[in-house]
């Protein structure tokens, strides 16, 4: 393991920086001690530029080589913030803040990419730059698209950029990866539909809008079914269903429902927009009804590049001997505005037998930090070998 050494003497240390995180976990955009923390610790590691307020609250880390002959530069990039979840680990270290926790491990992320940047800071063993990225606001917030948004990819002339996340489930430190769409497109709906409410024991003299939003329900779910490829990939979830009246005898004016849609392609994502609107549409006018429909898109599908994938899994191999093929995965991550915008790779790295993301009972393995601190450093060296 060609850093990992290095690491092991790190790790301690590390690891008492991953917990003060976690003990203090931000939500969004709001993450100013967490990038304080970086920033001061990036100084303290004697980066060349340390530079904050990128995409609102996000930090970025410029190190240089001990030679620079062909004007390379990678990008490596960790998320930063919380989620809205009340902690019940029971940690000594546990979440000092009500209703927020690290439940997806962002404050491993973040840890392991900065003992990567002390080590970079360190040795300087790779002929060009290294930008470490932080991120705020990955969980629903667009963190990732305001980094870029601001200009990050052209201000520093980032060429390629690599992701890391935690997976509970993969033995601890090994790693999995999978080249093309790995993530998919997380997209919303907001709908509401109107009839004619009145009194239950008189229904003829209404429009049942509970009746008709159960119908567009049971609609929704053929487009899976029945509009879809079968070999291509869409979810569509109800979540919420609320009716504007409570009572027992009062037939609703009107009903909410919301709810998510994953696709993995652009073509489906536009199919299961255009669908929705056309199903809750026709529905309501079935009923003698109306329906207002709001679709918005958010994190778009993450794809990998083929080069930078089969690099990444190289790398991950060098580190700890294997390196499987990762599923595709349902939830949306928003590393994909950066790949968007430049080739590069995401990887999974094994968290061991814990609870899953996102789930209250979550934390993140800290004997982890070695390999994904490794992986950082090499990808480092070996993509940009010192002259």
């Amino acid at each position: 393991m060609p850093v990992k050494n290095r690491f092991a003497e790190l790790q301690e240390e590390i690891t008492a920086w991953r917990r003060d995180i976690h003990e203090n976990p931000e939500i969004l955009f709001e993450t100013h001690r967490t990038s304080a923390m970086v920033a001061d610790k990036l100084r303290d590691f004697g980066c060349d530029e340390v530079v904050t307020g990128i995409g609102r609250t996000g930090v970025v880390g410029v190190i240089k080589g001990k030679s620079d002959t062909k004007g390379k530069v990678i990008g490596l990039r960790a998320d930063m913030d919380a989620l809205p979840i009340h902690e019940a680990t029971g940690l000594d270290y546990a979440s000092k803040t009500p209703g927020a926790m690290h439940a997806c491990g962002h404050d491993g992320h973040t840890a392991m990419l900065l003992g990567a940047a002390k080590y970079l800071s360190e040795t300087r063993n790779f002929d060009g730059t290294v930008v470490v990225i932080f991120q705020p606001a990955e969980e629903g917030g667009g963190g990732g698209r305001e980094m870029c948004e601001d200009g990050m990819m052209e201000r520093w002339n980032i060429q390629e950029v690599y992701g890391m996340h935690n997976w509970p489930g993969q033995p601890v430190g090994r790693f999995a990866i999978r080249p093309g769409a790995f993530f998919a497109a997380t997209d919303q709906f907001d709908i509401t539909f109107e009839g004619r409410g009145g009194h239950a024991a008189k229904p003829h003299e209404t429009v049942d809008t509970t009746v008709m939003t159960a119908q567009a329900v049971l609609a929704l779910q053929t487009i899976a079914s029945r509009n879809a490829d079968p070999i291509d990939q869409v979810v569509v979830s109800v979540t919420s269903f609320e009716t504007s009246s409570k009572a027992f005898n009062v037939i609703p004016q009107k009903v909410q429902i919301k709810g998510t849609v994953r696709t993995m392609s652009k073509d489906m994502r536009d199919l299961a927009e255009k669908r929705i609107k056309e199903i809750c549409n026709g529905v309501a006018a079935t009923f003698d009804g109306r329906a207002d429909v709001t679709y918005i898109r958010g994190y778009p599908v993450m794809v990998n590049s083929e080069e930078q994938t089969d690099f990444a899994a190289q790398v991950a191999r060098s580190v700890s001997g294997d390196c499987e093929e990762a599923p595709l995965v349902m939830g949306g991550e928003d590393f994909a505005f950066m790949l968007e915008e430049r080739p590069g790779a995401y990887i999974l790295v094994g968290n061991g037998d814990t609870a899953m993301v996102h789930h209250p009972e979550y934390n993140f393995n800290d004997e982890a930090i070695p390999a994904g601190c490794s992986w950082w450093a090499e990808i480092v060296e070996q993509r940009m070998p010192a002259a």
